[in-house]
Order: C-alpha cells, then structure tokens, then sequence
C-alpha cells in the first residue's frame, strides 16, 4: 500500500509501449461497485474471491502491465499465475512512506482502524516475505519519482533479458 503500483504502472506501460491494467478499477468496473462497498457487504473473503478470479483473466492476457492490490499475493493461486504467466515486479518502500501516503486515504478498508499505521505495519511483516517470494526484480520506490522508478524498472528488464534470467 502506498508504494505507487497504479501510478508507476501507468508510467511504466507507457515506457514500455503496452496496455495498463489496475486490478482493482476492473473488479470496480466489472461489479459496479468500489473496493471499500464490496468489503462492506462481502467482507475480505468476498472481496479476495472475485480478485483472484480477476487475476486469473488479466494474468492470462499477454503484454500488459498489471498493478495488483497488495494483498493479492496472500492467494496461493494467485501468487503462481504471477509467477507462472508474467514478470512480477516488487515495487519497495519503508513502512513509514506508506504510513505517509495512506494516511488520508479513506478508500483502504483495510486501513480504517483506531490505528493504521500499526496495520500498515502488520500487513508488511505478513506480506512482505510473500513479495520477495513471488519477485523477479525488487526495486524501491523511496523518494524517487514515478518516471526515474519505471527508467529503473526498464533498466532491470534489460539486464534480466541480457543475462537470460527472463525470456519475455
């Protein structure tokens, strides 16, 4: 949360010449209702089921950028279509810039707690090993603007292809 994977995605499928897609706005578009209704009447477990299935259909569509919410690694499933039909990039950043861009975000249902940064924190110590488990190319977002993160995306990318560590 708070890392910038829309804002980067959109920079960096521009860069990159391709289609971006934010995980989310589909599963908003696709129901017709927004993130935080969905936890409201379905709950996480509700809201987890219809990301998985949205992720299973995007990660199924070739040469696209694709931003996930952070909690879609939790899925097993979803962790292995990451993995198995695409280049996952962990986009890095210390807890207390995501506490900072957060902070008045009211569109986080996970986050409307007495206090979220202590969740902010919970979350990372959870999902973090997940992220390094499923990432091919970690790069830190820390006080660097979304066009120097997507040039250092394409850098990485580069190298990868070259030394023969991705193939597409």
């Amino acid at each position: 949360m708070g890392v910038g994977k829309t804002t980067i995605g959109k920079v960096l499928s521009e860069t990159l010449g391709l289609d971006f897609v934010d995980s989310d706005r589909e599963i908003e578009r696709v129901t017709g209702a927004d993130i935080p209704w969905i936890f409201d009447v379905e709950g996480e477990a509700g809201f987890r089921a219809r990301e998985s299935k949205m992720i299973e259909q995007l990660t199924a569509i070739p040469n696209i950028v694709l931003a996930t919410g952070g909690g879609a690694i939790l899925a097993e499933e979803n962790r292995r279509w990451l993995k198995e039909r695409g280049c996952v990039i962990y986009l890095r950043a210390p807890i207390s810039q995501q506490i900072e861009r957060t902070k008045r975000d009211k569109s986080r249902p996970l986050l409307q707690t007495a206090d979220p940064a202590q969740k902010i924190r919970e979350l990372m110590a959870f999902r973090e090993p997940l992220y390094k488990e499923v990432a091919d190319l970690t790069v830190d977002t820390y006080r660097r603007g979304p066009k120097a993160v997507s040039n250092e995306i394409r850098r990485q990318l580069d190298e990868a292809k070259e030394s023969g560590f991705l193939s597409n």
